[in-house]
Parts: C-alpha cells; structure tokens; sequence
C-alpha cells in the first residue's frame, strides 16, 4: 500500500477526538484547495510497513479514540485497506475513515463488513471544488449524494466538513446535501487557505477564492437556524496533513 506514513497522536484529524492518522496515496479528485496534493498524486509516498504500523497502533492503543485514515482518498486502496482494517480490530481500535465517498461499491463493501465506525468526508459546494470539468464533477457529485444516503443506512456516525471558499455560493448544494443524510453528524467548516499558510495543488485558484470572509458565518447560521450542530476550524497550518 503506497503511503504518505502516519501519526501516533493527533488531535486535529478528527473533532474533538485522539487518532491514530495514517495518510493513503492517491485520489480521483483534482481538488484546487488541497494541501496534501502530492501524496493524492502519488508523489511523496513509499511502501506501507505493516507491521511497524500495527506495533506502533497497539501501543498507542490505550490514547486514541480512532485509528483514522485518510489521504488522497483511502478507498482507492480498497481491498488492501480491509484486510488492514480487519487487522486494527483485532486491536479493538475503532475505525473513522477520510471518504470523498464517490467510490460506492468499495465504500458498501467495508460498511457491510463492520469495518468502518466513524465517516469523515468533504461536501465539496459547489461541485466544481472538485476540480474536474462540469460533466465529471456534476456525475460525483451525484455519487456524493449517493454516498450519504449510504452512510444513512448503515447507521454510521459522520463529520461533514464543508471547505468554505471566497465568492462561491455552497448553501443550495449544502441544503441538498442534507436531506439525503439520516443518521448522526455534526458540521465542521473549514475556511479554505492558501500560501504561505499551506501549499495547495492551484495557488491560483486559492488566490481568488482563499480564505473566505462572510461566507463561513452565513454559512453558520444557515446551518444553525435548521438545529445543525456546527463548529469552525481555526485553522493552525496542519489540520490534515502530514507533519511528523
């Protein structure tokens, strides 16, 4: 499993909990805002020692809440992902899985094998946050949706992140978004930065859409007017990225 290695201890990747963060390599999105391009295009990364992993996880075991993973997109590593994921819970560490949830099939094979306790995953509003051409973005965008839904059956708890960015308007791609979730969330956005704070794929892009200004509390309100429990990332220059 190509990867961009791993924390023992973080309090970033997931809110409010401990986790044990490893970080995939590869990805199906082109996202202009993403800090962690490199290792989503395969750069930066070598082979997974699992074993190491695995001595390093049960150590750390009675710390953290999560052994998170995230990328790059984890589920483009499906299959060596769940064998993985079948070794942590034999450590009893529960599982919160970083998900673009655009790969359905992989996504359903993991949930229908109780592998997966925790969901994070971007709504990305509008599509073209993904980065793609309109077809393709509209096309996982519809994947998207699907993938809530998903989470919604199994039950499965979920941190919808929404990356917040300058001139866009997210609010009728987030309310759609909402009425295809029925199982328990909460809300985290996250004003999107550029340089010097990080190094995203299109500093371009970032340049005219980061960071944003009223368009997080608009959010906020929006969200907290429908019962939606919400928090704002205070951005530190290393949520979700690789720093050890």
């Amino acid at each position: 499993m190509p990867t961009g290695g791993w924390k023992s201890v973080s309090m970033v990747d997931v809110h409010g909990k401990v986790t044990f963060t490893l970080w995939l390599c590869g990805c199906n999105l082109k996202c202009p805002f993403c800090h962690n391009w490199r290792i989503a295009e395969g750069l930066d990364c070598f082979p997974l020692d699992r074993k190491a992993l695995l001595d390093e996880l049960e150590s750390s075991s009675f710390l953290v809440d999560y052994f998170h993973v995230t990328g790059g997109e984890p589920l483009m590593q499906w299959r060596e992902l769940g064998s993985l994921l079948a070794e942590v819970k034999l450590l009893e560490v529960p599982v919160s899985l970083n998900t673009n949830l655009t790969l359905i099939g992989p996504l359903e094979r993991l949930l229908r094998a109780n592998l997966v306790d925790h969901i994070a995953t971007d709504l990305k509003a509008p599509p073209e946050l993904y980065g793609l051409p309109e077809k393709p973005s509209k096309k996982l965008w519809e994947l998207f949706l699907r993938g809530l839904e998903l989470v919604s059956n199994y039950e499965v708890p979920l941190e919808l992140r929404i990356p917040v960015a300058r001139g866009l308007d997210a609010w009728p791609w987030v309310e759609e978004g909402l009425k295809h979730l029925d199982t328990d969330f909460y809300v985290v956005l996250n004003p999107l930065v550029g340089k010097p704070l990080t190094t995203p794929r299109n500093e371009a892009w970032c340049s005219n859409h980061c960071p944003p200004k009223e368009e997080v509390e608009t959010l906020r309100e929006k969200l907290e007017g429908l019962g939606v429990e919400v928090y704002i990332n205070k951005f530190t220059g290393d949520h979700g990225n690789i720093n050890s």
